[in-house]
């Protein structure tokens, strides 16, 4: 049970997803840094261009499967390594250093993220074929242990970096509902990748998760989250945007949360940054607040509407209050390259004021 498991960070803790605007690695490294000081997170930089996103971060670290780019349609696997596969390393490198910088000393929890195998899969087109590797169990065996290969070495030079800090490895599986369902399309469009069994689906996401003894999240921020197919694949905690959660999905939350898995809750809508809705920061005198803040329309919003979001589902599930603040972590629904600097280190640091609201919010309901 959750009151029983010990989680890596502190009450009250946020951090964000991934993603953050601009073109400047140190600048971006130095904002996480400051606004997320319990948790702070590799951030990635998609507007740098092809290899900073995170498929293209991701593939850099495969070992002996190289990838280049096939267009505007994404990365495909190559023959050899050529100079897009050099760019993607060479950025990611110039994250590290900005990281390495921006934390020197620090000796806590922080978190880096890299794609998950299916959604890798679901990204990458074979060598010879515009279908995705997905359509190729035997290419997804192997994409799967490359991943796990450059997964172990990623932490290993992220930990050399940073040596008095805890890494906590994030996978991104926002793809992972759609090869469930079978919901991939081909190349046409026409057709759909054949759906994947969970039990395959488990044991490709167990290898990566096993490949390095660190405490593991699982993202996946859509619709049909499979918390049980994620937990049981070995991940630790699992993050999600509670707003994407349906009739049927609130039973699986709630085991996963009575089977003691972290969870990072995306409390902070982020469609709400580019409406004017949060944070306060961005919002006029009078703007009508998103219904997920759970305020009448004309209010000012606050962070302790984003507390109340996990308050309230916890409340939902009949959860034990004194649970909650330990065992989640607040942060925004998704990522947040689509946001202006300003908004994205407003969203931080509105994260970080509504969880540290979180502990007081639970005690007064228990």
């Amino acid at each position: 049970m959750a009151e029983k498991q010990a989680f890596p960070w502190a009450s009250g803790t946020a951090t964000g997803v991934g993603s953050i605007p601009g073109e400047n690695p140190l600048e971006a490294a130095r904002v996480v840094a400051g606004e997320l000081p319990d948790l702070p997170h590799l951030a990635e930089l998609p507007g740098r261009g092809p290899g900073s996103d995170i498929i293209g971060r991701t593939a850099g670290l495969l070992v002996d499967i190289p990838v280049e780019l096939a267009g505007p349609r994404g990365w495909r696997i190559a023959e050899r390594a050529g100079r897009d596969l050099r760019r993607a390393r060479t950025l990611l490198s110039s994250d590290l250093d900005a990281m390495e910088e921006a934390l020197d000393g620090f000796a806590g929890l922080v978190k880096i993220q890299l794609a998950g195998p299916w959604t890798l899969a679901a990204a990458i087109e074979q060598l010879r074929s515009l279908n995705p590797a997905l359509a190729d169990p035997g290419l997804v065996a192997d994409l799967a242990a490359s991943l796990a290969e450059g997964a172990a070495a990623h932490v290993a030079e992220v930990s050399k970096r940073l040596p008095r800090a805890t890494v906590l490895v994030q996978l991104d599986e926002p793809s992972l509902p759609a090869v469930l369902h079978g919901a991939v399309p081909t190349p046409s469009g026409l057709a759909r990748v054949r759906v994947v069994e969970d039990e395959v689906a488990r044991a490709r996401l167990h290898e990566v998760l096993a490949a390095t003894p660190n405490y593991t999240v699982v993202h996946c921020c859509g619709h049909d989250v499979p918390f049980g197919i994620i937990v049981s694949a070995g991940a630790d905690a699992v993050s999600f945007d509670p707003s994407q959660l349906r009739r049927g999905d609130f039973d699986a939350f709630a085991e996963t949360a009575e089977a003691g898995a972290g969870l990072l809750i995306g409390a902070l809508p982020t469609p709400g940054l580019k409406e004017g809705t949060v944070p306060r920061e961005a919002v006029p005198e009078g703007q009508q607040v998103s219904r997920r803040s759970g305020r009448d329309p004309g209010t000012r919003p606050k962070p302790s509407d984003t507390a109340r979001i996990v308050r309230d589902l916890w409340h939902k599930m009949d959860l034990p209050p004194a649970d909650c603040a330990p065992q989640v972590v607040i942060t925004p629904a998704c990522g947040l390259a689509g946001a202006s600097p300003k908004q994205a280190r407003d969203a931080l640091r509105w994260c970080r004021e509504a969880a540290a609201i979180l502990p007081e919010m639970m005690e007064e309901q228990g």
